[in-house]
């Protein structure tokens, strides 16, 4: 074996996403000394987006200071990639749920200064920026966001506010014309990886806000006042968001990103595979090694493993699936380009008692895995000389 890649997501509650690329980049080389081993490691749009990607691809962290979820000074940051050109930003690092513990409240939580670092990106340079949308403690369908950037909220009585969660109702009109001029031709693309709606049964704040502090009074007043924003955005801005699948993630900021700053909504690790040019590793892999903590019929609607598959299989290369654990009926994994499935727990636990033990178990597994392939490799038939 020459050069493998590893791509996993994250083990949640257990190992990140780079931990697992380095247990398994040392077993790699452990048994293949000369190997080339590429890591990608992934994340879900939340906490850890930017450092995925400046792993796999270099570039420096920026620190900017902006407005938290309360509107109090943070020390936040964006990613820049080594082509100067592109910013990672993870909206979490500034309106993420570990900033509101202790305070959730999702109807004065703001993305505020989620817009004050893609002003930061774009002043730096990025004429091109990606957006983790995960792991929010906000409800305010990105309009703080938007308000940082020079987008007026203006009241039934003409006055400007910021919107959060709570006031969505009170928008009667959108003023788009001071939008910055420096994020004007900023291409914005959003990570994010579910469907769900802007309001309604499957909306942001039916499905996400209670996990963000809201009673069940405050969901039905989130979900209005969701609703009545789509409606101002259609009419002021010309915009349907109502029924955008991924509208409704990270508290309506993906009907946000769509409506103020045109972003297109792609799947995280479709974004991913584009940006560290994986279809290009993929000419000189032997094998791809991916993975993620469960895989189970969710991981089927475009998750991580199934992604990596795909791209794999169009260019012929195997995939080895290294799982905390995997439910049967996994037929659409293997024909979407899954080779095999490696669950790394040896017997049934509890949960609490084998999460101190995921490193352990991973480098067991992944030894197994690299034994197999050796042995295949070395009863490979020699080919006939001329």
């Amino acid at each position: 074996m020459q050069h493998v890649i590893l791509i996993p997501d994250s083990f949640k509650g257990t190992l990140s996403s780079a931990e697992i690329c380095s247990v398994l980049r040392e077993e790699v080389l452990r048994r293949f000394p000369g190997c080339t081993v590429s890591c990608v490691p992934v994340a879900d749009g939340g906490e850890g987006s930017v450092d995925c990607f400046l792993t796999a691809l270099g570039g420096r962290r920026i620190p900017v200071s902006v407005c938290g979820p309360f509107g109090e000074p943070t020390e936040a940051f964006f990613g820049m990639l080594p082509d100067g050109k592109t910013a990672v930003v993870e909206m979490a690092a500034c309106a993420g749920l570990p900033l509101a513990e202790g305070r959730l409240d999702p109807l004065r939580a703001t993305t505020f200064g989620v817009g004050e670092l893609f002003l930061a990106a774009a002043e730096h340079g990025a004429s091109q920026i990606i957006v983790g949308l995960g792991g929010s403690a906000t409800n305010d369908g990105g309009c703080g966001a938007a308000a940082a950037c020079g987008v007026r909220f203006l009241n039934r009585d003409g006055m400007p506010f910021v919107p959060a969660g709570g006031t969505l109702a009170q928008i009667a009109h959108i003023d788009a014309s001071g939008f910055s001029p420096v994020l004007r031709g900023v291409e914005f693309t959003a990570m994010c990886d579910i469907d769900n709606p802007l309001f309604g049964p499957n909306g942001a704040a039916a499905i996400f806000a209670p996990q963000k502090g809201a009673s069940a009074a405050q969901v039905m007043l989130l979900d209005d006042g969701l609703r009545s924003l789509a409606e101002v955005i259609s009419r002021e801005l010309s915009c349907e968001v109502g029924a955008l699948p991924g509208g409704g993630a990270a508290g309506g900021m993906g009907a946000g990103m769509s409506a103020f700053f045109g972003a297109s909504l792609r799947s995280g690790i479709e974004t991913v595979l584009d940006t560290v040019r994986f279809d290009r590793m993929l000419q000189t892999a032997d094998w791809v090694i991916t993975g993620e903590g469960r895989l189970d019929s969710q991981s089927l609607r475009g998750k991580v493993v199934i992604g990596v598959a795909q791209r794999a299989k169009a260019a012929g290369v195997p995939v080895i699936a290294v799982v905390g654990d995997a439910e049967d009926g996994l037929d659409g994994a293997y024909e979407a380009g899954v080779t095999a499935v490696f669950p790394i727990n040896r017997r049934a636990r509890d949960f609490h008692e084998i999460r101190h033990l995921s490193r352990s178990f991973l480098a067991q597994t992944a030894a197994d895995i690299l034994r197999l392939i050796a042995q295949a490799e070395q009863r490979r038939p020699e080919s006939p000389e001329a």
